[in-house]
C-alpha cells in the first residue's frame, strides 16, 4: 500500500497558494472533488425531500447517500447517522435530550483532556438538572488519561461518560474501549468526541464501545457541519424537543430544520476521497481500511520527522510524551518567543501553525499553559517532507 503524497496534493487547489498547512486539526484544506460536489448541488434543482419531483428525489438521494457514507466511515448504521450544524451543537442537543430522564443525585463524568465541546454542555445541563459532575484528570507529564482515572469515578448513579477519542491539543488517544467497558458495567452511556481521531485512522464505533460518536467532516477534508452516530434503537428511546409537524422518525427527529444538501453532498465526496487515497478494489469500507492504514503510515513518518527535528532545536519544549498511540499532532513552545508571536512569525514565513488552547481549555490549563495555550502542528493527508522542513527551518530561526 504505497501512499503517494504528491498525487494526493495535486487534488488540493488551496496548496497552490504556497503555504505549508499544519492547521488541519482546526479544519483541513479541501480537495477539488468536495468543492465540486458542493457547487454541483447548488447548481442543481433541489427541494424538500420527497418522491414526487426530480428535485425532491435528488435531495432525498443526497441525504441518503451521506448517511451511508458516514456509516461506512464509522462502521455505523445509516439510520443512526444524525447531521447538525456542528459537533458542539449536536452535543448540546443530545445532552439536553438525555437530561430529560435524569434526576437529582445522578452523575455525569467528563475529563480534563477533552475539548470544551465535550465538557461544558454536560456540565451546564447537569447543573440545570441538579446532577453531579465528576472530572477525570489526565497526567500532565505524559498527557495520558488512565482508565482508572475514569473508572474510579463511576457509580450506579453515573448516567453518561463523556470522553475524547483523541486530544485535539496533545494527540493523546485514551483507551476508550476499556473506559467504555467499565462505564457500561456501571450502566452508563458513553459519548465519544471523535473529532480529532476521525481524520487519522479507521473508526469502528462498536470496537470503541461508543454509544454516541460525534465528529466534524471539515476536519477530514469535507464541509463545515457536524455528525453524530448512534445505534438507531438507542435513538428511538430519546425524545428531543422538536417542532410539532417535524418528523418523529429516527434520525430525522434530531435534525432541526431542512438539512444543508450541498454540505451533505460534499461530505459524501470527502469520504469517497479518503477511501481512494490509495487506489484499489473493494466496497467503500474495504477501500477506507486500506487507504486509512496507508495514511497512518505516512502521517507517522511525517510526525517522526517533525518531532526529531524539534528535539534538536535548543529552547523548544514539546508537551506530552511521544508514543505510538497518538494522532500526528505536536504541541510546542519556543523559549523567549510567545506562542502568539511564534504563530505570527511562522505565518510570515508561509507556515501555518496556529497557537491557542484550541478550546481544550481545561487541558491547556492543566499543562500550565493557561488560556493562551501553545503552538500546535498537525499533520494532514497533504503534508509532505518539504512542509515539515519548512516548519523546522522557521522554528530554528525563531529559536536563534
Amino acid at each position: 500500500m504505497t501512499y503517494d503524497v504528491t498525487a494526493v496534493r495535486a487534488h488540493f487547489p488551496a496548496l497552490a497558494e504556497g503555504a505549508a498547512h499544519f492547521d488541519g486539526p482546526g479544519g483541513s484544506q479541501t480537495p477539488g472533488v468536495v468543492a465540486e460536489a458542493v457547487a454541483g448541488t447548488l447548481r442543481s434543482a433541489v427541494a424538500n425531500r420527497g418522491v414526487m419531483t426530480a428535485a425532491e428525489r435528488r435531495a432525498d438521494a443526497i441525504v441518503t447517500g451521506a448517511r451511508h457514507a458516514m456509516a461506512d466511515l464509522l462502521a455505523a448504521t445509516p439510520r443512526g447517522v444524525v447531521f447538525g450544524r456542528s459537533m458542539t451543537q449536536l452535543t448540546y442537543d443530545m445532552a439536553r435530550a438525555l437530561a430529560k430522564e435524569w434526576s437529582s443525585g445522578d452523575e455525569v463524568v467528563v475529563t480534563t483532556l477533552d475539548h470544551d465541546a465535550n465538557i461544558r454542555p454536560w456540565e451546564q445541563v447537569a447543573r440545570a438538572h441538579g446532577v453531579t459532575v465528576r472530572r477525570a484528570d489526565f497526567d500532565p507529564e505524559s498527557g495520558e488519561l488512565p482508565v482508572a482515572a475514569v473508572a474510579g469515578l463511576l457509580t450506579e448513579r453515573t448516567r453518561v461518560v463523556a470522553v475524547t477519542a483523541a486530544s485535539n491539543l496533545l494527540g493523546t488517544r485514551p483507551d476508550v474501549a476499556a473506559i467504555a467497558e467499565r462505564a457500561h458495567e456501571a450502566g452508563a452511556l458513553v459519548y465519544v468526541d471523535g473529532v480529532h481521531l476521525t481524520p487519522h485512522g479507521l473508526i469502528d464505533m462498536g470496537a470503541l464501545g461508543a454509544d454516541f460518536y460525534a465528529c466534524s467532516p471539515y476536519k477530514f477534508l469535507g464541509p463545515h457541519l457536524g455528525v453524530l452516530a448512534a445505534d438507531p434503537a438507542l435513538l428511538e428511546r430519546i425524545h428531543p424537543d422538536k417542532l410539532l409537524p417535524a418528523s418523529d422518525a429516527v434520525p430525522e427527529r434530531f435534525e432541526l430544520g431542512t438539512l444543508p444538501y450541498e454540505l451533505l453532498a460534499g461530505t459524501t465526496a470527502a469520504v469517497d476521497f479518503l477511501a481512494d487515497l490509495v487506489p484499489g478494489e473493494g466496497d467503500r469500507r474495504a477501500r477506507l481500511a486500506r487507504s486509512m492504514a496507508a495514511l497512518e503510515g505516512h502521517e507517522r513518518a511525517m510526525l517522526d520527522r517533525l518531532e526529531a527535528g524539534l528535539a534538536e532545536i535548543g529552547g523548544v519544549r514539546t508537551y506530552g510524551a511521544p508514543g505510538r498511540s497518538r494522532t500526528p499532532t505536536t504541541l510546542f513552545t519556543v523559549g523567549g518567543v510567545t506562542p502568539a508571536d511564534t504563530y505570527r512569525l511562522l505565518g510570515e514565513r508561509g507556515v501555518n501553525a496556529p497557537a491557542s488552547s484550541f478550546y481544550a481549555l481545561e487541558c491547556s490549563r492543566r499543562l500550565g499553559l493557561g488560556d493562551a495555550g501553545a503552538v500546535r502542528a498537525g499533520i494532514a493527508p497533504y503534508t509532505d517532507e518539504q512542509d515539515v522542513d519548512r516548519l523546522l527551518k522557521g522554528v530554528r530561526e525563531l529559536a536563534g
